[in-house]
C-alpha cells in the first residue's frame, strides 16, 4: 500500500464501520475500482457477516428482524444526535441472526446476565442497523454505549473518557461487534479474525 501511495494512488474507503466496531474494511487503490465497488454496494451485491457478543439468550437459534429505522431526534427529544430507533416511518431495514454459542455471564457482571455469540447478516445498510435490531430483540451488544443499558453511558464517555463506573456497567471498553467477512462477486472474499474479547473462551463461552 505504501508503494502505491508514493506513486500517486488514489485511495477510497469502500465500507465504513462504526467507531468501536472492528473487522474488514475495504480500500480501493484507484478510482475505477472504487467506482465498481461502489456500484456493487449500491446494488446490494455485497455479502456481509458480523459477529456480536450480546446480553441474553435468544429464544430461537435463527431469527430475523425487519423493523424500519430512523434517527430518534426526528420524532422526539434525544440527547444523542446519532441515536437510531425502530419506527414505522423509518427506512426499511432487514437483518438475519444466528446463534453461534450460548454462554453464562461475563466475569464481573453484577447482574449475572447470560451471553450469546451471534452471527449477524444485514441485508440493508442503515446506520447502527445491527446494534438497533439487536437492542430491539432484547439482546443489547455487550459494551454498547448508546444501545446498551443506558445511553447516558455515551454522554459520560464523551465527557470523561473510560472510567470505573462505565467499566462496571458496560464490562467492555468497546462494543463487542466485529465485521468478520465480506464478499463481492467478481472481486473476492475477505475475512478478519475475531478480537480476543469475542474469541477468548473466558469472554464468550
Amino acid at each position: 500500500m505504501a508503494y502505491e501511495i508514493a506513486n500517486g494512488a488514489t485511495l477510497s474507503i469502500i465500507n465504513r464501520l462504526d467507531r468501536e466496531t472492528s473487522g474488514v474494511v475495504l480500500v480501493a487503490k484507484n478510482k475505477a475500482t472504487a467506482r465498481r465497488l461502489g456500484l456493487a454496494m449500491q446494488r446490494r451485491q455485497v455479502a456481509k457477516e458480523y459477529v456480536a457478543l450480546v446480553h441474553g439468550h435468544p429464544p430461537q437459534d435463527r431469527f430475523h428482524v425487519d423493523s424500519p429505522i430512523l434517527r430518534a431526534g426526528e420524532i422526539g427529544e434525544s440527547e444523542v444526535w446519532v441515536k437510531q430507533i425502530p419506527h414505522p416511518d423509518g427506512a426499511p431495514s432487514h437483518t438475519g441472526f444466528e446463534v453461534l454459542r450460548r454462554a453464562g455471564p461475563l466475569p464481573g457482571d453484577p447482574l449475572g446476565r447470560p451471553t450469546s455469540l451471534v452471527r449477524c447478516r444485514p441485508q440493508t445498510g442503515r446506520m447502527h442497523q445491527i446494534r438497533v435490531h439487536l437492542k430491539h430483540a432484547g439482546l443489547p451488544i455487550v459494551g454498547d454505549k448508546i444501545y446498551g443499558p443506558d445511553e447516558g453511558c455515551y454522554l459520560e464517555f464523551i465527557e470523561t473518557g473510560w472510567n470505573d463506573r462505565l467499566a462496571r456497567v458496560l464490562l467492555l471498553p468497546r462494543q463487542a461487534l466485529h465485521c468478520a467477512r465480506m464478499a463481492i462477486p467478481g472481486f473476492g472474499e475477505w475475512h478478519a479474525p475475531l478480537p480476543a474479547a469475542l474469541a477468548a473462551p473466558g469472554a464468550s463461552a
